[in-house]
């Protein structure tokens, strides 16, 4: 079997690949219990901003584009309201993050609705990330336009 990986890429200084142990071996004050952000939710989240600390931004990096190639997925929104609300959970209960529960990594972004930005709605939390890309112009992004759309997104 293999081990998950979540590769970033795009305007980085150091793009890489990690798993969800690489994740936990990130420093201290980037983990958090996700129920700190979301009291409905459960498990161990890394903050964004730990996340690309560890691959560097470069300064013309303004959208972040989740991938969930899984299920075809792709959300690309603006990247400064992301920085210090947006986390990624990795595990549950010890182990890896479960596909019934959006794994192996799932970007989360807590209050939506907080980051003052239409471009950032509910469905850029994204489930079965496999991928992270940071670029100067809007990228990918196949989030549902209308309400029908919406419903059938989530009839898949």
């Amino acid at each position: 079997m293999s081990v998950p990986m979540l590769r970033l890429e795009g305007e980085l200084d150091r793009p890489l690949a990690v798993t969800s142990s690489d994740l936990a071996g990130l420093d201290a004050k980037y983990q958090l219990d996700v129920n700190q952000v979301d009291p409905k939710r459960h498990g161990a989240a890394v903050r964004l901003a730990g996340l690309l600390e560890l691959v560097g931004v470069r300064p013309n990096a303004r959208f972040l584009t989740v991938h969930a190639d899984a299920d075809d997925f792709h959300a690309s929104v603006p990247l400064p309201p992301l920085l210090e609300r947006a986390v990624l959970i990795y595990r549950l209960a010890g182990g890896p993050l479960p596909v019934s529960r959006g794994g192996p990594f799932r970007l989360l972004i807590p209050d939506c609705a907080a980051c003052q930005t239409d471009e950032i709605d509910e469905c850029a939390n994204v489930k079965f990330v496999d991928r992270i890309e940071l670029s100067a112009e809007k990228g990918l992004d196949n989030r549902p336009h209308n309400e029908a759309e919406h419903e059938a997104l989530h009839r898949r």
